[in-house]
């Protein structure tokens, strides 16, 4: 990346071509402001993949720049890397508004580096000056408590960022309603470039209100008599808070299951926006002792997740509770992107099991917290930006926004299609495309290790896909001599016992090559030794079966 100094940078680490891992970066000379720092959630091919965050080596590279890293809200596809930002740069500042502060506090206690991280709380009215850039935010609304866009000021202009937002007028828990006019008063001052959320940039319409769901929720609930196990996700507290108020009215207590969904209620009710009676939540056993009419389970697992709770209710493994006939389970919530799959077999068990599943648009128990077309279009003129970029959707929704943006207003020439870790550069004079920085995917597995690579989640596939073939052998390089085996080994590639023709021959071969190496005049590494026979019994076993399965020499040397 090559950045005049009279220039203003914006780049995307994640976020682009892509629902999740969004952060995104101003940069004007020595100064980098980053927003946002979220994780993506894996397709069903990443196996052992928990989730996918980014390639944070620029910044550390350029780490001595970073004045901040400030958070639009807190869910997971906009905080849940801020751990693993922080263990390779634990001196960025970040600044979060309360519900998402609770949350970030939540996850670095978990990855021991809370007392380490300096915190701190942003509201609306924040302004974060440094000396060359400076930071306001402005009111928006979306499908959690505390969300507001951010505007990074340059000596060309403001760069903002909506976050994810739609324009809710009748927004639930007494949360105020989108700051229309300092939207317009950011738009009167001078927008250099808007980055806009684009994940419903193909629904033609307004997005229905919170308020909309929360009285076809009561509906739904109030004609209900059966147990009520209620899936969402445990951040949306409007979707909690509904449930909550659906439950005193129908006379239910709460049993709550699923960590992450203890932790949100309790962060709720701490910072005022839950309001709840002291004898309404109960704990599993006496959840169990009521009558089905008195007993609703707010649970996490509506993604899916085979541990979260709902999938081990589902599965029968949960210790306090089962499926019961009559029982009657909500979806509050759509499937992200990647997790459709796993929700419809969630969904499918849990009928199986005997209960009356809710779910879908049609039952309208859920509503997005992004934007239709016609709220992208009025963010548009609101900002009256200069230069139009699209964030936080896959490619398709991106060229669609810069269509949106076009028929609002800003010319053609002046909205971008980037990708990730492509740079846009700003000036007086114009814009340009300024390089590129690294911002692939970096892989998390199940033990919480970052450094997954791609050559491991490759093998995993294709020993999913094609099978593993071992290739066992004891020789001894002084002699020249191959003293046992060699012996082979199939799982998941053939039937050995239906096979034995195909062992034999690949027995033959490995032996050849074993012979060949150890005779040539410069002896060969057993490292060589091992890729000349992978490469023997991939086109031996390709040729014979066309199969390509994972293959493992294991040389035993004898001194």
């Amino acid at each position: 990346m090559k950045i005049k100094n009279n220039e203003v940078a914006v780049f995307a680490i994640g976020g682009l071509g892509e629902i999740g891992k969004n952060m995104y970066c101003v940069q004007y000379q020595d100064e980098i402001v980053i927003m946002d720092c979220g994780i993506k959630f894996p397709e069903d091919d990443l196996l052992g993949i928990n989730y996918v965050i980014s390639d944070y080596s620029y910044l550390v590279k350029n780490r001595k720049k970073i004045k901040a890293l400030v958070i639009s809200h807190g869910h997971e596809d906009h905080i849940g890397g801020i751990p693993f930002l922080l263990k390779k740069i634990p001196e960025i500042p970040v600044y979060a508004t309360p519900f998402a502060l609770a949350l970030i506090k939540g996850k670095l206690d978990e990855h021991g580096i809370l007392k380490t991280t300096e915190l701190h709380e942003e509201h609306e009215d924040t302004v974060l000056k440094f000396q060359k850039l400076s930071v306001t935010f402005f009111r928006t609304t979306h499908s959690i408590p505390d969300t507001l866009g951010i505007a990074v000021h340059t000596p060309l202009g403001a760069v903002i960022f909506t976050g994810d937002f739609k324009f809710d007028l009748t927004p639930v828990m007494n949360q105020p309603a989108p700051d229309f006019q300092r939207m317009a008063k950011l738009g009167s001052e001078g927008v250099l470039a808007l980055l806009s959320d684009s994940t419903n940039a193909e629904i033609s319409s307004f997005t229905k209100s919170e308020r909309f769901v929360a009285k076809s929720l009561h509906n739904i609930i109030s004609g209900i008599d059966g147990r009520i196990i209620f899936a969402t996700f445990a951040s949306n507290l409007y979707r909690v808070s509904t449930a909550i108020e659906a439950a005193i009215e129908t006379g239910r207590k709460i049993a709550i299951f699923g960590r992450s969904m203890e932790n949100g209620i309790q962060n709720g009710i701490d910072l005022g926006y839950l309001k709840v009676p002291k004898d309404l939540i109960v704990d599993a056993n006496e959840i169990n002792r009521l009558k089905p009419s008195e007993a609703m389970i707010l649970c996490t697992g509506s993604q899916g997740e085979p541990l979260a709770a709902l999938s081990r209710i589902a599965d029968g493994t949960h210790r306090q509770i089962s499926i019961q006939p009559g029982d009657t389970v909500i979806f509050s919530s759509n499937p992200i992107p990647g997790n459709t799959l796993s929700v419809n077999h969630l969904i499918n068990k849990l009928m199986e099991a005997g209960a009356n599943v809710i779910h879908g648009k049609v039952n309208n128990v859920h509503t997005s917290g992004h934007g239709g077309q016609e709220e992208l279009k009025m963010m548009v003129r609101l900002a009256k930006p200069k230069y139009m970029i699209p964030v936080h959707g896959e490619y398709r929704m991106q060229v669609i926004h810069t269509h949106l943006a076009q028929d609002a207003g800003v010319p053609k020439e002046n909205t971008f299609v980037l990708g990730n870790g492509e740079v846009v550069a700003f000036s007086p004079e114009g814009s340009r495309i300024a390089g590129h920085i690294p911002a692939g995917d970096v892989f998390v597995d199940t033990s919480g290790s970052a450094d997954v690579g791609n050559v491991v989640v490759r093998d995993r596939q294709i020993l999913s896909e094609e099978g593993l073939v071992v290739a066992v052998a004891t020789v001894d390089y002084k002699h020249q001599r191959v003293l046992a085996g060699p012996d082979i080994l199939s799982r998941g590639f053939v039937y050995m016992r239906e096979s034995q023709d195909l062992i034999a021959q690949a027995q033959k071969n490995v032996y050849h090559v074993l012979r060949t190496q150890m005779a040539k005049k410069e002896h060969p590494s057993e490292n060589d030794i091992r890729k000349a026979i992978i490469a023997n019994l991939q086109d031996f076993l390709y040729a014979r079966t066309e199969r390509r399965p994972l293959i493992l020499p294991m040389i035993i040397e004898k001194k």
